[in-house]
């Protein structure tokens, strides 16, 4: 911000471009994007017609943005803008445009100053990185574009005094490239539009080179405000080929990228694999993410995950059953078809086993995680859910319905609900809709219960506020009883202290744990085998249910499909009603509980 203090512009001619003229350039780029993301969206067909391209462009340029700083050297800031880039790139677009700017960035030369010579070569090197990078390059897009653009550069590099003169000279060529995409790529040719990728590229080079045309800093910093992600309204159905949106960094690649490529491609299509084996950004649309991480452990320490559920995605914008939406976190336990059926939007915990990253309940079942809870040196860690995730949900959601109710885990365990409630402010004042966050003091089937409480009522079109009102009334009727098989989970967790544990296990107890009123674990008893502890929990069961009626109840087990059956038995005499779900417990629940454990939530009337 020092030129602030000299001049509002900045000479209109210069023969180099250093640092800081980058910084300000970038963020020209990136405003530019950030103002047309709508019409981006609009016209998005291509690769799949989700209508998210801009959303997924101003997501990746916002990022960049917020997380660099001007800098006086030419290869310090664009080193800078790469690393951020690969770090916040989100969908196929974003990242393959952070795909050409690690190829510029590698090809840029350790100069504090740049020449249009220098600069022409640099961007003309970035595109075979951004060919590399696609499995299947498709032309008409913002790979053409991109391609068209630097050839030109590449044709005026000479032109020394005249950097600003040749980059307004490219708008031409851009314009005209973008304009022929409608003909090259052949999904374009019914609707008339041109690539929304191609566009949102021309888009940020046109901030550019009016910003080098003005060269007016201070107007530039004055002028910005941080810009909504805004989701589109228009979608037309089209048939998903693959349900997940998935993207990831590798760090420490064991295997070429060409090969990852394969892997990806063996697993969905849309692959991109950007960056480098130091830090490597992936993008494919799969149907099973579990079993793709699964794999992808194998090459590489995975450091962050993003899974959009492109299914809900179109069923929130041209599907919407009602017009309440309903969030929960992956602690909450209930079978998919009922999460399908009510259009539940559910958020994963984040799951770590050593530095490997997973995504609660999406790129990690209990499958997957059974297998890793026994063999892995390291005992798996949890974090919370970041505001920033429920940000980006919320504003979503927002755009498409009046109100939003969401019920998470209890605050005890986790920070996840006040990660919920700080978004969920920030967007119910940005889009003057309700946006209601409850702790509902519980977890796992009890908690899924409370959010099928809240379904039911919202598919009966009862108030938002008065459904809250009914689901705080009834956190104290919901109740969940686990009877642990194997105390040494516990153990290895830090639930219980190893001395404790020793001693307990000497004398074969089996705990039996519920929770207070409060969203506190409570130890409910104590016995000598699984069998005694849930015989323990049906007849406690039996006393409460003499006075009260079993509105729902759910069968949760840790991979003991075989003892959940006979709970549900046992539980069927006792309620005279079959489970509304007989689920896997929840990965983050179960490293806990252990293998082997069986639990029963139930849901009384008032």
């Amino acid at each position: 911000m020092d030129q602030l203090k000299n001049s509002n512009t900045i000479n209109s001619e210069v023969p180099v471009v250093n640092g800081k003229m980058l910084y300000y350039a970038f963020l020209a780029g990136g405003n530019r994007i950030l103002q047309h993301q709508a019409e981006i969206n609009r016209i998005n067909i291509f690769p799949v017609n989700d209508k998210d391209t801009g959303t997924n462009l101003a997501s990746t340029v916002r990022w960049v943005m917020d997380n660099i700083k001007p800098h006086k050297s030419y290869k310090t800031t664009v080193n800078s803008i790469a690393e951020e880039a690969l770090r916040g790139a989100r969908g196929n677009s974003g990242v393959i445009f952070a795909q050409f700017l690690h190829g510029l960035n590698i090809e840029t030369i350790n100069q504090p100053k740049l020449t249009l010579t220098e600069f022409a070569e640099s961007v003309n090197k970035s595109v075979p990185y951004i060919y590399e990078a696609i499995a299947n390059p498709v032309e008409g897009t913002m790979l053409t574009v991109i391609r068209e653009w630097s050839e030109f550069l590449y044709q005026r590099k000479h032109a020394i005094h005249k950097f600003t003169k040749v980059l307004v000279e490219s708008k031409e060529v851009l314009e005209r490239s973008l304009a022929e995409t409608t003909q090259k790529l052949k999904v374009l040719n019914k609707t008339g539009f041109v690539d929304a990728g191609a566009k949102g590229f021309v888009l940020f080079l046109q901030g550019i080179i009016h910003f080098l045309q003005h060269r007016n800093i201070r107007m530039l910093v004055e002028n910005y405000e941080p810009v909504s992600l805004i989701h589109s309204e228009e979608l037309d159905h089209e048939h998903i080929t693959f349900r997940y949106c998935t993207e990831a960094i590798i760090k420490n690649l064991n295997t070429s990228k060409n090969n990852l490529q394969k892997v990806l491609s063996s697993n969905g299509d849309s692959v991109v694999v950007a960056g480098s084996e130091k830090m490597c950004r992936i993008h494919v649309h799969t149907e099973n993410p579990a079993e793709l991480f699964y794999q992808l452990k194998e090459y590489g320490t995975i450091s962050y995950q993003k899974v959009d559920d492109m299914v809900r995605q179109q069923e929130t914008i041209t599907k919407r059953k009602w017009n309440i939406a309903l969030v929960s976190d992956s602690t909450c336990d209930l079978s998919q078809e009922l999460i399908d059926s009510y259009q539940v939007n559910l958020v994963p915990l984040n799951l770590n086993f050593g530095e490997n990253h997973y995504l609660d309940k999406v790129t990690i079942q209990p499958k997957q995680f059974y297998d890793l809870l026994e063999t892995s040196e390291h005992f798996p860690k949890t974090a919370q859910v970041n505001e920033q995730t429920f940000t980006n949900l919320y504003s979503h959601l927002a755009s498409h319905y009046d109100a939003i109710i969401a019920i998470h885990l209890t605050s005890q365990f986790s920070g996840t609900f006040e990660s919920s409630k700080k978004a969920g402010q920030r967007i119910s004042n940005e889009f003057g809709k309700p946006v209601y966050v409850i702790d509902s003091k519980n977890l796992s089937g009890a908690l899924g219960l409370l959010v099928l409480r809240a379904a039911g009522l919202i598919e009966e079109e009862k108030e938002a506020s008065d459904i809250v009102q009914i689901i705080q009334n009834e956190i104290d009727r919901a109740k969940i009883f686990v009877s642990v098989k194997n105390l040494k989970y516990m153990i290895r967790g830090g639930r219980v202290s190893k001395p404790k544990g020793f001693m307990a296990k000497a004398l074969g107890l089996n705990p039996v744990i519920s929770m207070d009123e409060n969203g506190k674990s409570l130890l409910f008893g104590k016995t000598f085998s699984q069998r005694a502890s849930l015989n323990k929990i049906f007849k406690h069961i039996k006393k409460i249910s003499a006075n009260k009626k079993v509105w729902n109840y759910i069968i949760l087990h840790a991979h003991n499909p075989e003892l959940a059956a006979k709970v549900e038995n046992e539980m069927r005499d006792i309620t005279g009603k079959d489970p509304v779900s007989t689920v896997n417990i929840s990965p983050v629940i179960g490293m806990n509980a252990g293998i082997g454990s069986v639990a029963i939530s139930i849901l009384y009337n008032a």
